[in-house]
């Protein structure tokens, strides 16, 4: 048996190779001729897993380490037999952090504080819920748009997408990538915007059009981007704050993300790794904190200021950024 593995998946290396021979590559490198021969990929999002990639190969299941799985074409995977693994979930508190790092940001540069300031969280899974809920007890008011969960909870004070636009103050972006949510802040949705209205996007680059929101004098906050890593300079130079697609990368995220594809794959092919975790990462204990808690330790864990400086310094180390990130310590 043959597995390939994305070589910048941390904690991974070593798991696998008492029951296959295991290939480390690139995300990138990982194409056609690679899987040949391959049975089994653990990937991240810069390995497009497609027909081009997998029809003429024998692979039977495929992992990735991430949230999203936009990077799959899971309509081919699915009548080809293949079983697609994914992280849902695994970085939640880490981009929990992130956004915190924004709000406070936000509200340092604008001289307020959250109350009075009403938030629109765009997408309620697993980061959304925990952004609104903590955002929430800081003295935001939060409005919440997730069309899908809506059309199930008929108790889940979900609102139209055109109330958030027209509302709110700060408006961030925690939806999946797909037909109905590419580019679903464009054109027609700025212009209802509030005159100064924040948009923070930690989802997927392609869901804000970007040279849109570049161009319409609203503050913006950036951790994906279309086409990265080749961003378009305009729209890095006019983001308030600007990351390289790290929101989620803090160590316990990474742990979460390994240990979900590591074990998705032992119960597929059997192997003795149903329990497994990094032993030397500590699982975050949630607790509640406090808005000027938060805000006077954030920059400890989280420094924005710091990593934008870095990205748009030097633009064209986007991926190398992103792939040696000193991974952040999760403290609430």
């Amino acid at each position: 048996m043959k597995i390939i593995i994305d070589r910048d998946i941390p904690f991974i290396q070593g798991l696998f190779e008492p029951y296959a021979e295991v290939v480390y590559l690139a995300g990138r490198d990982i194409d056609s001729e690679a899987v040949a021969d391959c049975d089994a990929l653990i990937v991240r999002t810069r390995t497009r897993c497609d027909e081009k990639l997998l029809k003429d190969s024998p692979v039977r299941f495929i992992a990735t380490a991430t949230i999203g799985t936009d990077h799959i074409d899971t309509a081919y995977c699915f009548k080809r037999g293949i079983i697609v693994a994914n992280a849902a979930g695994c970085n939640a508190r880490g981009v929990l952090q992130w956004v915190a790092a924004v709000l406070c940001h936000i509200t340092k540069r604008r001289a307020c504080s959250p109350n009075g300031l009403k938030l629109g969280v765009v997408g309620v899974g697993n980061v959304g819920s925990l952004v609104a809920h903590y955002a929430a007890a800081w003295g935001f008011e939060v409005l919440k748009c997730d069309p899908p969960r809506a059309k199930r909870e008929e108790d889940g004070d979900f609102r139209e997408y055109e109330e958030l636009l027209r509302e709110c103050d700060i408006l961030t972006f925690h939806t999946p990538l797909d037909a109905t949510t590419r580019h679903m802040l464009a054109a027609k949705e700025i212009k209802m915007l509030k005159p100064d209205a924040v948009i923070i996007n930690a989802s997927r680059g392609e869901v804000v059009d970007n040279r849109v929101v570049a161009k319409s004098g609203h503050d913006y906050y950036f951790d994906v981007w279309e086409g990265e890593p080749d961003m378009a300079p305009d729209v890095l130079d006019g983001a308030q704050l600007a990351t390289p697609h790290i929101a989620g990368y803090s160590r316990q995220g990474k742990a979460n993300a390994t240990a979900m594809v590591v074990r998705a794959l032992a119960s597929m092919f059997g192997f003795r790794l149903g329990g497994w975790y990094p032993v030397d990462v500590t699982p975050t204990t949630p607790r509640e904190i406090g808005w000027e808690e938060m805000c006077s330790t954030i920059n400890n864990y989280c420094n924005l200021d710091a990593e934008t400086a870095v990205l748009k310094s030097s633009p064209e180390k986007f991926e190398a950024l992103r792939n040696g990130y000193n991974y952040r310590e999760e403290y609430f």
